[in-house]
């Protein structure tokens, strides 16, 4: 006879049981310990402090609504949210026990979980509905004092688990086992090196089973931060590695089979990892244990979480280990040293809501007055309990523990079923699944696709089984039915007709996980009975050949054909050819020639202002200078006329004659090269807006330049071009004709024919030939690599032939009219006076103030100069809006001379509403935006977003809802033969145009469309349809949801609260005002004492100012957001608000006074550094468009081009997505080029300029790629 018997020490630890307390003591003790600490981080964090502030709300608010001391009240939340963990704390805190379920199951078990709990109130997504009339109705309790009455008896939760008679069972475990469990687990884990709040803890398993009760107080009792993961990440299974550590999570608490799926880089920050759930591999832990405690934990819901854990360690045998303190174990076995089951008595005993349940399972053992038998086989041996296996029909799968008896009640209850039975199977890839084999009743024919419908009804989707239908199953004598007998693995095969080799290896594979047929090229993966763990399997076997494909693609084509599809494109785009390269880090040597070099081009730079503050000073009597020289002075440096040949004849001094061909990064060449071209930039040659500038200014540089050429973009520094004859070159496009390429500077000579026309946002690479005639598209990238032959057209990025060059303008040029030729330089002078004027306006308003408090000391300005800031953005919009809707009285759609009224309109509006957006940043990309839009005449429609855009406003239209992202351009014109062109632009309703995407003059974006980033919208669209690249071409995309309230339907408190951190943008030009002030104080105190040397410091004064203002950025980016962590953020949320504002503090302060002059040297790292960017010793940065700072990393030696935005967030659907973007060392991200959240650019590998890297993209080791988006070279 088996006789149960408790086991000696070390089995008995009940007398070790920590004190009691209850889990709202846990939480109020870390509380106390660290208010501060982050207690939850869903992409926005709620400290401790706040946390318990939150919850003492919320309790009191559950006791007003009438929900009783005592109580029980039902979770059904969606997943990886902070609103479901407040909900289950609030729950506790109001001293009831809270009662989950899992969002995604079905409405009839949820009602049987919530009917057999008899709860008294649920919490759902919409809030606190209550099911039973109030108790007493009212308030109950009292003061909120008596919320702190909770006691060690209490139930805090009550989980239901699956039930042998089809029917779920509830467990209903007190606040003593579970602070009991909570304080045992805290004697295990990290005893060397405490957890604490710098630690990160995943969330990511459904509260509805009790491991999620180990993830949270892991956290919470330590005073750790808890991140939860979104379920469809959890879900996936692989690609949940990645986002371990772009989250920089420290503790995993996880099953086997998913621990098992990460590869062992993605658990390098891992201190600690908890498996548990089902039995863990020996090769398992041979694989992760190292480097990090690991620790196997045992336990059913009926005895509390855990009872039994051991840490494990390579190469030693896997065990379940020691119990916890407070519990005790024991194994009912035949002899000592024999397997048997085991039996749990102690603490952590929970008890079943039904008592004759309750009696049977928990029945006395010798003197132990309760004790729980688990069913399942153990053997005691030297490292601890050693799992063998269940005793009865009580299985786990993926974690998640399943009754046979339940999932068989349901399949026998079918309609048509005569006999059935329900088994757990091992596929072929190695995981375990559900089989539900079954016979017909006579003369019925079963479905076995309605049959699964019905089931996933009244079931969790986990507990749906596959369906395999017999003639007749096979009985025993005893007349049970023989699983051992029942076949397996079910037949599978693969019917390859008409398939391609793709498809049948894909098919192949299917089958491998599946363990089914795959009838052909149309079959679904998951109609067949896939499941997220068998997704997570066959993306694993696929990424053999297809590295990059991910679980996602998966479920974007579960169809073969389309699956086989994209793995082909990928596999076509993953054809990379490797090569080796050692880069060469930038030498200290080099960047102290860039500090020494700085000093005269920001003299330069300095001297406009200085001679500015001089006559100003004069005026006010300050000082006595010469008003003569003045003139002179204002003149060389202040006008047109000395800036463009002072900047040009001095760059082209600096640069000396440069011969096309490969210079070493930070070499005497490079060094030249770029030294001329901050000269330049320093003269302000480049900031004046006139064509014939440019023209002049090109030429001066060496360049050779045709006659009736229409050039609105920057001259080339190189002085290699050459431009024919009526050629016309649109906005913002790049002639420098060279880039780096990790250490190597490409230099190379650039030729535009005849007639040739050149579209806006264009790159030429150094090479590039444009023959007579020939057309570029807008957007555009020419390598150079093969000339562009005459009269034909290129467009995308790399530049390919597309046609002939399309006749968009009159054959003839239009008469030559000098009088506007005229009129452009005289409205180029206009231009840039109007900003000179709004900072006269904030200057005087400055002194009036200073003034009115006879304030003597010109110091005594920086007290006052806020005031002057606020002006100057209040009169330099008023002048812009009067400069654009005077100009615009001469827009409208057509074709027209350049030189015309409507020539000199457009562009006259153009470069107005360009300038707007860099001089007077606060009004961009918030909530005024739309409003200083509509001002200027545009159609903007209710709830639409518009970011830094650039547009004609007269001829733009932005439907209700769309949402324009930052440097989108839409309209404006186009120029060629001397012509020019323009038209209406329509963003539809709701449509999206990601950032420098461009919609065209004439073409209409259909509504709920979308423009991805760095792409051009189609000349044609359907509503709901998407775009990528240049040219478009259609994509897919997954919607994300998110609450209307915080995307397209903002409360007006939403609104209002976006409205008071909107106003305070108005603290950067303040800020800016005052470190004008300083410059400007510093250089009246220096005239008075040096006079005319200082001229000679203004450089140096600038710089230290320069320095103020990015230490004013960091404190704003530190103060503000801390530090950027991936995540999802609706619109209207405290982090993309207050984000906004400090990214004000970047570009209107640290931007003008130190990174447009800074670029590409050792100060601009160390700036960045301080920002949060990772940035290794030697890279070589020109950009300071590092978004979300924290979550950009470029490597040693790495090179970032001028114009590149390391993008780590997305705006879509109006919820900012947030993701880190790597640029590993040594590799580079040419001109111009985008890099989105969740991409990696190998180290050594190349993307040439004009690129666009793609979300979650990996670009290999070693490998040249380019492209809208990349493609290999």
């Amino acid at each position: 006879m088996v006789q149960a018997e408790p086991l000696p020490n070390p089995l008995l630890r009940s007398h070790l049981a920590p004190p009691e307390r209850t889990l709202i003591d846990v939480l109020f003790a870390s509380a106390e310990a660290h208010p501060g600490a982050a207690a939850i981080d869903d992409g926005e964090v709620i400290t401790y402090a706040e946390l318990v502030e939150e919850i003492d709300q919320r309790a009191t608010a559950m006791r007003t609504q009438g929900v009783p001391y005592r109580g029980r009240v039902g979770i059904r939340m969606t997943s990886g949210t902070r609103e479901l963990y407040l909900a289950i704390l609030s729950t506790m805190r109001a001293g009831c026990a809270y009662v989950p379920v899992d969002a995604d199951d079905p409405d009839e078990r949820a009602e049987t979980v919530f009917t057999e709990a008899d709860v008294d109130a649920i919490w759902t997504d919409a809030g606190l509905r209550m099911v039973k009339a109030p108790v007493g109705g009212g308030v109950l309790g009292g003061e909120l004092g008596a919320l702190a009455t909770v006691t060690p008896d209490d139930d805090c939760w009550i989980i239901f688990t699956s039930g042998s008679t089809g029917k779920p069972k509830g467990v209903a475990v007190t606040h003593r086992s579970a602070a009991a469990f909570v304080d045992a687990e805290a004697r295990l884990f990290c005893q060397d090196e405490p957890l604490g709040p710098d630690d990160r803890v995943l969330a990511g398993l459904s509260v509805a089973f009790d491991a999620s009760c180990e993830e949270m107080w892991l956290a919470w009792r330590h005073g750790a931060c808890l991140v939860p993961a979104p379920r469809a990440l959890v879900r996936s299974g692989q690609d949940l590695g990645p986002w371990l550590i772009r989250r920089d999570i420290t503790v995993v608490s996880t099953v086997p089979t998913l621990a098992g799926l990460w590869p062992k880089e993605a658990l390098d920050n891992i201190r600690l990892l908890i498996v548990g759930g089902e039995a863990c591999s020996q090769e398992l832990t041979d694989r992760l244990a190292d480097g990090r405690e690991m620790w196997n934990t045992y336990g059913p819901t009926e005895a509390t979480v855990v009872a039994s854990a051991t840490r494990l360690f390579p190469g030693k045998p896997v065990t379940i280990g020691w119990p916890l303190d407070g519990w005790d174990l024991a194994i009912a076995s035949d002899g000592e040293g024999e397997a048997g089951e085991l039996i749990i008595g102690g603490v952590g005993l929970a008890r079943y809501l039904d008592p004759e349940k309750d009696a049977e399972k928990y029945a006395p053992m010798g003197d132990w007055e309760r004790a729980y038998r688990t069913g399942d086989h153990v053997r005691l041996t030297e490292d601890g309990l050693a799992f063998i296996g269940r005793a009865d029909d009580q299985v786990k799968i993926g974690g998640r523990r399943i009754e046979l008896g339940e999932v068989e009640a349901n399949v026998a209850a079918l309609e048509g079923v005569y006999n059935s039975a329900v088994a757990v199977q091992t596929l072929p890839a190695g995981d375990k699944v559900l089989v539900g084999y079954v016979s017909p009743d006579d003369g019925v024919s079963l479905d076995v696709q309605q049959m699964r419908e019905r089931l996933a009804e009244v079931m969790p989707a986990a507990l749906v089984p596959r369906i395999h239908v017999m003639d007749e199953l096979p009985i025993r004598t005893s007349g049970k039915v023989d699983k051992k007998a029942l076949p397996w693995p079910l037949p599978a095969s693969v019917d390859a007709v008409g398939m391609t080799p793709t498809e049948q290896w894909v098919a192949e594979a299917w089958v491998a996980v599946l363990g089914l047929d795959v009838p052909g090229k149309d079959a679904d993966f998951f109609e067949l009975g896939g499941s997220s763990l068998a997704a997570a399997s066959l993306i694993a076997r696929l990424r053999e050949r297809v590295p990059t494909i991910a679980v996602r693609d998966l479920y974007d084509h579960p169809r073969l054909e389309t699956l086989a599809s994209l793995i082909d494109d990928l596999t076509r785009t993953t054809k990379t050819s490797t090569r080796e390269r050692s880069v060469t880090p930038v030498t200290g040597a080099t960047r102290l020639a860039q500090t020494l070099l700085m000093v005269p081009v920001m003299t330069l730079k300095a001297s406009a202002a200085v001679t500015w503050v001089a006559i100003v000073a004069n005026v006010l009597g300050l000082t006595t200078l010469s008003w003569t020289w003045l003139a002179v002075a204002f003149a060389v440096l202040c006008t047109p006329l000395g800036r463009i040949p002072i900047g040009a004849l001095g760059a082209r001094a600096i640069r000396g004659r440069i011969a096309p061909g490969v210079y070493p990064r930070g070499g005497t060449v490079h060094l030249r090269l770029w030294a001329a071209e901050r000269w330049l930039a320093a003269s302000g040659a480049m900031n004046i807006a006139s064509a014939n500038a440019a023209k002049i200014t090109a030429r001066l540089l060496g360049n050779t330049v045709g006659k009736d050429v229409d050039m609105h973009a920057f001259a080339p520094v190189t002085g290699l071009a050459t431009i024919g004859e009526g050629a016309a070159i649109e906005p913002g496009v790049d002639l420098g004709g060279y880039w780096l390429d990790g250490d190597e500077l490409h230099v190379g000579e650039v030729f535009i024919g005849p007639d040739a026309r050149v579209g806006a946002r264009s790159t030429l690479m150094p090479g590039t030939e444009i023959r007579e005639g020939a057309h570029v598209e807008a957007g555009s990238t020419v390598t150079g690599d093969k000339p562009v032959k005459k009269h034909s057209r290129w467009a995308g990025s790399p530049a390919r032939k597309k046609g002939r060059s399309k006749h968009r303008f009159p054959n003839e040029r239009p008469p030559r009219r000098p009088m506007w030729a005229l009129a452009y330089g005289l409205t180029s002078l206009a231009l840039s006076v109007l900003p000179a004027l709004a900072v006269l306006g904030g200057a005087a308003a400055t002194l009036g103030l200073a003034r009115l408090v006879d304030t003597r000391s010109v110091w005594g300005l920086l007290v006052f100069a806020p005031v002057g800031g606020v002006v100057y953005i209040g009169l330099g919009l008023t002048l812009t809006w009067a400069g654009v809707r005077l100009a615009q009285l001469g827009v409208q759609p057509g074709v027209f001379p350049v030189r015309s009224l409507r020539g000199w309109s457009l562009w006259t509006v153009t470069r107005l509403m360009d300038d707007a957006r860099t001089r007077y940043f606060p009004i961009y990309a918030g909530a005024a935006t739309p409003v200083w839009l509509r001002l200027l005449g545009a159609d903007i429609g209710e709830h639409a977003e518009v970011s830094t855009a650039v547009m004609v406003p007269k001829l733009t239209e932005v439907r209700e809802g769309a949402f324009l992202a930052d440097d989108t351009l839409a309209g404006g014109y186009e120029i060629g033969g001397g012509w020019i062109r323009t038209d209406h632009a329509v963003v539809g309703k709701r449509s999206f145009v990601g950032n420098s995407g461009m919609v065209a003059p004439g073409r209409k974006l259909a509504k709920h469309s979308l423009v991805a980033v760095l792409s051009a919208s189609p000349k044609k669209s359907k509503a709901h349809s998407n775009w990528w690249g240049s040219p478009p071409e259609r994509m897919r995309r997954v919607e994300v949801e998110a609450a209307g309230e915080a995307t397209y339907e903002p409360a007006k408190g939403l609104v209002r609260r976006r409205g008071v951190v909107e106003t305070m943008r108005l603290l950067a030009p303040m800020t800016q005002a005052v470190l004008a002030a300083l410059f400007a104080a510093c250089v009246v105190t220096l005239l008075e004492r040096v006079g005319w040397w200082t001229y000679l410091l203004g450089g140096l004064v600038w710089m230290a100012v320069g320095v103020v203002a990015v230490a004013s950025a960091v404190v704003a980016k530190w103060v503000l957001v801390g530090k950027h962590r991936a995540g999802e953020h609706p619109l209207y949320s405290w982090f993309v608000w207050f984000n906004e504002l400090q990214d004000q503090f970047i570009e209107v302060i640290a931007a003008p006074w130190f990174f447009n002059w800074a670029t590409g040297s050792g100060e601009m790292n160390l700036a960045l550094r301080a920002l949060g960017v990772h940035i290794g010793p030697g890279a070589w940065v020109e950009s300071y468009w590092f978004p979300e700072t924290d979550l950009c990393s470029v490597g040693a030696g790495a090179t970032v081009g001028p114009g590149t935005v390391v993008q780590t967030h997305l705006f879509q659907d109006r919820v900012m997505s947030l993701d880190t973007v790597t640029i590993e060392a040594s590799a580079t991200l040419g001109a111009h080029s985008v890099s989105l959240p969740g991409s990696v650019i190998g180290a050594g590998a190349t993307v040439g300029p004009g690129s666009l890297v793609m979300r979650g993209d990996s670009v290999p080791t070693n490998t040249v790629w380019q492209g809208n988006p990349v493609e290999p070279r």
